[in-house]
């Protein structure tokens, strides 16, 4: 039996938002800050400015909550109908949870709020938790967030990793279908972890009340991706009884254009087909596919219907891929 047959209510994607902070950070103004330049960043990641939180306004929780907002209003909701909140986030306001703060601020009264930490990888472990909620029959309308503020935790003097992350959040609603003939539109997925790998992505706590910046090995970590992403795309493809080419669209998590363009070539696919705005955004961890998603969708390039396979990859080791359909 695959991930999907033994569904009992039907889960489908109505509704997206995103919301990233107001100050833009280009590569020309980290040229001031670091030894490096525009061409040498963007040459090697596809990043040409990210979105920098500036103050208690741009909070994870408050990102979150205009991210939330505008995906409840696209799903032609209220608050008051939200049944549970999923806020995907490494860089919790609060370490007791942020995700509260979000119901709050949203008022969505009736809901039940918690984090998920998955880093990278959060958004798409948040579609696969969700919908979980929904087959059973637990919850109707689940509101999930991937929101992150990396900024905090850049060593701005470190210009293997300052020029990498950005700010910002996304959302999407998932809503369960069980009409006479349910639609089940997540149609298949595949989760991974490797905990030893975890040196190679992390924040560490080195002591009473200190948190050291962001520490990558961004070699062992491409290598990581292009490797491990494409197989899990074919396992959560493999459930779905899909291949690669029926895809409309691909959304990778927005790290590194090498690796969507390393992942394109493996599958033979058309690059128009892979999603890609990390040139504007940077890499925004939990945010990132959601961001890309809710950009696509209000450009109207993505239409109800639409096959789309989502896949995030980082810190933990973590990776995983989801295929479902919009709408």
């Amino acid at each position: 039996m695959t991930n999907t047959e033994s569904s009992l209510v039907g889960v489908r994607f109505i509704g997206s938002g995103s919301a990233v902070p107001d100050r833009v950070l280009t590569n020309h103004d980290l040229a001031q800050m670091v030894d490096t330049t525009d061409e040498w960043i963007a040459s090697r990641t596809g990043i040409r400015e990210r979105h920098i939180a500036d103050g208690e306004n741009d909070s994870v929780a408050n990102l979150a909550a205009q991210a939330g907002q505008k995906a409840i209003a696209a799903a032609g909701l209220s608050p008051e109908d939200i049944d549970l909140i999923i806020l995907s986030t490494s860089t919790s306001d609060d370490l007791f949870g942020t995700a509260g703060r979000v119901q709050k601020i949203l008022g969505a009264e009736r809901a039940v709020a918690f984090d998920m930490v998955a880093a990278c990888s959060g958004f798409v472990f948040g579609v696969v938790t969700a919908s979980q909620y929904i087959r059973t029959g637990a919850y109707k309308n689940i509101l999930l967030i991937g929101a992150d503020v990396l900024s905090r935790w850049v060593d701005w003097q470190d210009r293997r990793t300052c020029i990498l992350f950005g700010d910002g959040a996304g959302a999407v609603v998932l809503q369960a279908s069980n009409a006479s003939k349910p639609q089940d539109n997540l149609l298949g997925f595949e989760m991974r972890s490797d905990g030893k790998g975890n040196e190679f992505l992390n924040i560490n706590y080195s002591g009473r009340s200190t948190f050291e910046p962001i520490s990558m090995n961004g070699q062992e970590v491409y290598r990581f991706a292009v490797r491990r992403v494409p197989e899990v795309i074919e396992k959560s493809l493999h459930y779905a009884h899909l291949e690669v080419h029926d895809l409309d669209w691909l959304i990778l998590h927005q790290a590194n254009q090498r690796i969507i363009d390393a992942v394109v070539n493996r599958f033979g696919i058309d690059p128009a087909k892979a999603v890609s705005n990390m040139g504007k955004y940077g890499n925004t961890s939990a945010a990132s596919i959601p961001i890309a998603l809710d950009e696509w969708v209000q450009a109207g390039k993505i239409q109800p219907d639409h096959l789309i396979a989502i896949a995030g990859f980082g810190a933990g080791l973590s990776w995983g891929s989801a295929v479902f359909r919009w709408g």
